[in-house]
Parts: C-alpha cells; sequence; structure tokens
C-alpha cells in the first residue's frame, strides 16, 4: 500500500493485520480525482475519515494539500496503524495537521462538531447494515460536521442495498471500482 499522489507520492504505508479492509489504490485514485473535479484540489480543505481502518484514505489526503485530517475508528490497533502512517508524513513541508481518535463513529459524531469538513469518507465494514450508515449520515447533517458545499463519499460493496439518503443529503453520484462502489452526496441547501 502506497500514496499515490502529492507531496508523499510513492511512500509506502503500513498496513494492519486483522480484519482491516484497506480502499484499493484504484478506489482511492479514483476518490481523489472525483473530490478535485468537485473542489478544484485538496489544497487546504478540512477531511473527516470515518472508519479510518490504516489511515490510508486520510494520508492520501494530507499528501495532495489537506489542512486538516481527522481519522475515527473503534479498534484500537487500526488507530495506532493510522498514527504511524501519518508519522511517517510529519517531516514532510507543507503536510497538514491530524488528529486519530480511537471511538466509535456513533459515538464521536453524538455531538455539536466545533469543526466543519469540506470531505467526509466513510469506509465502514462491508456487513455494517445499511440503516447504521444512514444514521450516521444523519448525525453528520445534524450535528453540524458539514460544510454547506461538502462532499460526502462511502465505500460499500457492490453488492449491496442502496443506500437511502437522509434529510439533509442528496446524492450526486455512485461509481463502481470492482467489488467496491463508492457513494457519493452533498448538503441538501434548502432553497
Amino acid at each position: 500500500m502506497r500514496i499515490i499522489a502529492g507531496l508523499a507520492k510513492g511512500r509506502n504505508l503500513i498496513s494492519p493485520s486483522g480484519a482491516t479492509r484497506p480502499t484499493s489504490d484504484r478506489a482511492r485514485e479514483a476518490l481523489f480525482s472525483t473530490l478535485e473535479s468537485e473542489f478544484g484540489s485538496i489544497n487546504d480543505l478540512t477531511f473527516l475519515d470515518l472508519y479510518c481502518g490504516s489511515g490510508a484514505v486520510g494520508a492520501e489526503a494530507l499528501s495532495r494539500g489537506a489542512a486538516v485530517v481527522y481519522a475515527v475508528d473503534n479498534d484500537e490497533k487500526a488507530t495506532n496503524v493510522a498514527r504511524q502512517n501519518f508519522a511517517l508524513l510529519e517531516n514532510i513541508s507543507g503536510i497538514g495537521t491530524t488528529s486519530v481518535i480511537t471511538s466509535s463513529v456513533g459515538k464521536f459524531l453524538d455531538k455539536t462538531s466545533e469543526l466543519k469538513f469540506d470531505v467526509v469518507f466513510l469506509d465502514p465494514p462491508y456487513d455494517l447494515p445499511n440503516n447504521e450508515i444512514e444514521k450516521t449520515l444523519s448525525s453528520l447533517v445534524k450535528n453540524g460536521f458539514l460544510k454547506s458545499s461538502a462532499v460526502i463519499a462511502i465505500e460499500r460493496d457492490s453488492k449491496s442495498k442502496r443506500l437511502n439518503w437522509p434529510l439533509g443529503l442528496k446524492e450526486l453520484k455512485e461509481r463502481k471500482y470492482g467489488a467496491a462502489t463508492i457513494f457519493y452526496a452533498e448538503p441538501a441547501n434548502e432553497e
């Protein structure tokens, strides 16, 4: 597993052992290509990586210029690997700041956010039921985690049932990358 582009391009990342399923290089490249087409670039954006696992997606965001990356996972082994991967980038000039939180996503989102995010990436276990993901999405909206121009991206098994986007979010698109599909949404700004 390696960083695909940006300041740390080509740098190898640590892969966790166990049940963590890292986002493939192909899906990660496609995710950032889509985000860059939405925002122009990742420079100076705030990025929230939920169910972060190894932190590879957050590390890619840092390499591409994200100002702030928050990474959340309830598995302590995974967050330790994420911290190690972010530490591999610390000495590179221009790399943003990180915060790695060992917590369930539900608990982390169960409060009003002081920081609003430009990008929220969710990579939950493929066997996590859609209704749990929909609760997570509702909390993002209800507790103020999203900027009005935010993009939400969710990686799911391509065989999964479609998500029902909760009130406050509208679907942008979906893209299939082999066994994974990434669903994109944005805040449904009331006019």
